[in-house]
């Protein structure tokens, strides 16, 4: 009873053999013709019916690319004024907010004791230069020595340095703003006393102000001195300048390359310590702007977009270069190109194709 069971399993197995891997031998013996064949010079896909898809002729522009980094503003100069000599203060105190000009009066000393011991130091100019002329005259007519005549010019030259101590110390009294800008504090107050090195104002200029950036190790190379600059403010204001300065050694905590970029701020708009969001040219590129939806993944899951090269689809890897409202840039293309931008997904490379242009 089990024979035939196992005769009928050994004649499937026989006939799913010789269909498999014999049928072309079954074929011949049945009178038939092969017709599976490859053909010179084409892909099995292609002898199969072609795939009618829509394409856009696109040809390559140079567009600008960039980078877009978080950054804040800084002002071009922030400035602590210092006394350099002590003494009390008799001037009336500047508000903070106030604008100063170059070389204006900050803080004013009282005088002391200076004006007397220029007067001393005057005076004792007066005997030096005596005394100096009387050695000369006796050591030219042989009547005195040399090294007195030398220790005289010596004291000569000290009594003339003491009187430029004197005059300077009481310059030192009129502290003056170095540039001109914006108070960000009070002056020091009438009647406080100052010690060398005692702060009597501070002082910021915001024309131009600073958009400082940082950008990652790995985009630092696309950037260079002198590049256009957009920056957007947290009130959505914005601005533009050019880049002014990159730094050359990286910050050892976050592996990123400090860029400034020089804003005209003549109306002092735009405050130091505020956030933006600064975009920076970059070398312009060769692509083309194609609509998002052509573009698709091979096999290899990489992203790009299928063309039309001698009636036969073909599979191009491309690159973001930016994404606008009109489309999206891709590079990596030739200069001109067939792209499909309808029917992609249904076509291989080496697929035959019937191309229909786009307007």
């Amino acid at each position: 009873m089990r024979f035939f069971p196992v005769l009928t399993a050994i004649l499937i197995t026989a006939a799913l053999y010789m269909l498999t891997f014999e049928r072309n031998s079954l074929i011949l013996m049945a009178g038939g013709e092969i017709t599976d064949q490859v053909e010179e010079g084409y892909l099995p896909a292609q002898k199969s019916e072609a795939v009618s898809v829509q394409v856009l002729i696109s040809k390559s522009r140079n567009v600008e690319s960039g980078i877009v980094v978080r950054g804040r503003t800084e002002a071009a100069r922030n400035v602590v004024v210092r006394a350099e000599t002590s003494g009390l203060i008799i001037s009336e105190p500047l508000l903070k907010g106030t604008e100063v000009s170059q070389n204006q009066v900050l803080c004013e000393l009282n005088v002391g004791t200076r004006e007397v011991k220029l007067a001393e130091a005057n005076a004792r100019l007066v005997e030096a230069k005596v005394n100096n002329n009387a050695a000369s005259r006796l050591a030219e007519s042989g009547y005195g020595s040399e090294t007195k005549a030398t220790a005289r010019k010596a004291a000569l030259q000290s009594a003339e340095a003491n009187v430029k101590l004197a005059e300077k110390e009481i310059e030192r009294l009129r502290i003056a703003a170095p540039f001109s800008g914006l108070l960000s504090s009070d002056v020091a107050e009438l009647g406080s006393l100052l010690q060398p090195g005692s702060e009597c104002a501070r002082i910021v200029k915001l024309d131009p102000i600073k958009i400082v950036g940082f950008v990652a190790e790995t985009e630092v190379d696309k950037l260079s001195v002198g590049a256009f600059a957009a920056a957007r403010l947290a009130n959505n204001k914005t601005v533009s300048g050019k880049v002014t300065y990159i730094s050359i050694t990286a910050d050892p905590m976050t592996r990123t390359f400090r860029v400034e970029v020089d804003v005209p701020n003549p109306e002092r708009s735009i405050r130091e310590g505020g956030t933006a969001e600064i975009f920076i040219n970059t070398s312009g590129e060769s692509a083309h702007l194609l609509p998002q939806s052509a573009m698709t993944l091979n096999n290899n899951g990489d992203l790009g977009v299928r063309v039309v090269e001698d009636g036969f689809a073909k599979f191009y890897k491309v690159k973001i270069v930016r994404d606008t409202i009109d489309g999206i840039w891709l590079s990596g293309l030739p200069d001109t190109v067939e792209v499909i931008v309808v029917g992609q997904e249904y076509v291989i490379d080496g697929r035959k194709v019937i191309k229909k242009y786009q307007e």
